[in-house]
């Protein structure tokens, strides 16, 4: 190869590069400047698509096949875009169960949640939930208690109010004016997280006590070396989720049975595989209601609208 050619190879392959990293730095900063809002809408998913996926890297024609196939096979035709931060995925669950109107889990029914922190200080020896984390807030040591009430407080009452709001257009506007960030939408995920390590101590002292039988993801979650009981699992991931991860895959399926809804998930990057439907329900629940999510990269998620 003559030194003309290699060069002229050289730049070619600069060019392309060049072209993919300008793709990518639009993206991000229509993120960023998209980052202190929340996007309710219903936004057409091919012209989505066609916004956020230009040009001929393979990257991209991936992703516009996976959107077609979203499209005609599965009949999802609009998008909600959800703030992209690290509750991203908390927020779309949520705003999915507020405005369609469920009601809150079975099992608070029979346990009172505001007296979960408490509960488990003083009443189960769990005196190490002191250290629990709010997002980006660290050790807020004696204070964790009073915290974590008023969170869980915010998340029951605004629960209760809303899903007793029959009109639905009405329950929408509610949910489209609440979720638009700031510190009320991070209590209710910080008290989503302690429902889930709530769960977590209860399946690990019945796995311990050779009680009733838990559900199966639980083995898979006290395998883990990060995860081998309740202390290990909130330092090692639950008090980071917020601040410097979301939810990983067996979050997902402890976040379904916290909250008792069936998550199905579309994950873009795995077109042309048994995974691009990705279903958490780990025992099938007859009851529970159906979410739709939607990820290009199994980090931010969206909230997918299906109409036939």
């Amino acid at each position: 190869m003559t030194v003309f050619a290699t060069a002229l190879w050289f730049c070619r392959q600069l060019c392309a590069y060049l072209v993919h990293l300008l793709e990518r730095c639009s993206r991000y900063l229509q993120r960023i400047f998209t980052n202190n809002r929340t996007v309710w809408d219903e936004t057409d998913l091919l012209a989505f698509c066609a916004k956020e996926w230009k040009g001929e890297t393979e990257q991209a024609k991936q992703m516009r096949e996976s959107y077609k196939t979203l499209f005609w096979k599965y009949h999802v035709k609009y998008i909600r875009q959800v703030t992209g931060d690290k509750y991203c995925l908390l927020r779309a669950v949520l705003f999915q169960i507020f405005s369609q109107g469920l009601p809150l889990p079975s099992w608070t029914k029979a346990t009172d949640i505001l007296k979960l922190p408490e509960k488990l200080l003083y009443s189960q020896g769990c005196n190490w939930i002191q250290q629990y984390s709010f997002g980006s807030q660290r050790y807020t040591g004696s204070n964790t208690l009073g915290i974590l009430r008023k969170c869980i407080e915010a998340l029951k009452g605004q629960w209760m109010e809303i899903s007793g709001i029959k009109d639905q257009a009405q329950r929408q506007n509610f949910c489209n004016a609440l979720f638009t960030g700031g510190n009320m939408e991070h209590k209710f995920y910080e008290a989503i997280k302690f429902l889930m390590l709530y769960q977590v101590i209860e399946a690990y002292e019945r796995l311990a006590g050779n009680q009733e039988c838990i559900p199966n993801f639980f083995s898979d979650l006290f395998r883990r070396d990060t995860s081998l009981d309740p202390l290990s699992y909130m330092m090692n991931h639950l008090n980071s989720i917020g601040d410097r991860r979301g939810l990983d895959q067996i979050d997902l399926f402890l976040l379904e049975h916290s909250l008792e809804v069936k998550i199905i998930v579309y994950r873009l990057c795995k077109i042309n595989t048994k995974d691009f439907l990705e279903m958490y329900t780990d025992e099938y629940q007859r009851d529970w209601h159906e979410l739709l999510l939607v990820t290009e990269d199994d980090r931010h998620y969206h909230i997918p609208v299906v109409k036939i």
